[in-house]
């Protein structure tokens, strides 16, 4: 393995974990349960919503996920593609993704997603999701974020720029602050969870995600 990218994951497994714990995070499985007091003024603003379809769509609807989530993985690879090409890219939905974080992988691997910006950041998670066995199949942190930056690289990323978004303490303390806010704005508790034009749903077949969009569309 190449010496300068071991060093560079080491750093960041130490660096991120710190943050994580630093802010009372707890690994989880499923259940949304980090601190939030401490998230509740920080400033969120320079967090990106990754968004598809168009803004005044007549249904908006922002999933919960979390890259570490198997549930997530699955609504992923089934149910959003046919969301996705019944509804979002026919314009009739406006869709939100909103990272959950239930460890510090998950943190990690949302910020490999989000290193390409808006432009990448669907198409590589779509790739964390379809190798969600693969890349989590580690009992180590730097293996684990290895497997990340192969990932980043297949994706097109630079080296030089993944080590940089995964060694970002600032930008990590401000996702957890952001997924924090958010929970608490919605009550998510679990993962993947739905909010259609601001009601809260849980996982679904399609058949039933269609008929309440359906719904809301003909209101």
């Amino acid at each position: 393995m190449n010496r300068r990218v071991l060093i560079g994951a080491a750093a960041a497994a130490v660096a991120l974990g710190a943050v994580w714990w630093q802010f009372g995070g707890q690994e989880t499985t499923g259940t949304a349960t980090a601190a939030t007091s401490e998230y509740a003024d920080v400033d969120t603003s320079s967090i990106t919503e990754m968004t598809m379809g168009p803004e005044d769509a007549k249904v908006t609807i922002t999933e919960y996920a979390s890259f570490t989530c198997p549930h997530c993985a699955t609504f992923h690879q089934t149910t959003f593609k046919e969301l996705k090409r019944d509804y979002i890219d026919t314009g009739k939905v406006h869709f939100i993704y909103r990272d959950v974080y239930f460890d510090r992988v998950g943190l990690w691997a949302s910020m490999v997603a989000r290193c390409g910006g808006p432009v990448r950041f669907f198409g590589i998670s779509d790739m964390l999701y379809s190798q969600q066995k693969e890349w989590l199949a580690a009992d180590d942190a730097v293996t684990i974020s290895n497997n990340l930056r192969r990932i980043g690289k297949v994706a097109g990323l630079e080296e030089d720029q993944i080590n940089a978004c995964l060694e970002d303490s600032e930008k990590a303390e401000t996702l957890l602050a952001w997924f924090n806010q958010n929970k608490d704005a919605d009550d998510i508790n679990s993962t993947p969870t739905l909010m259609i034009n601001g009601t809260q749903y849980s996982n679904m077949a399609y058949s039933e995600l269609k008929t309440i969009i359906d719904e809301k569309l003909a209101e």
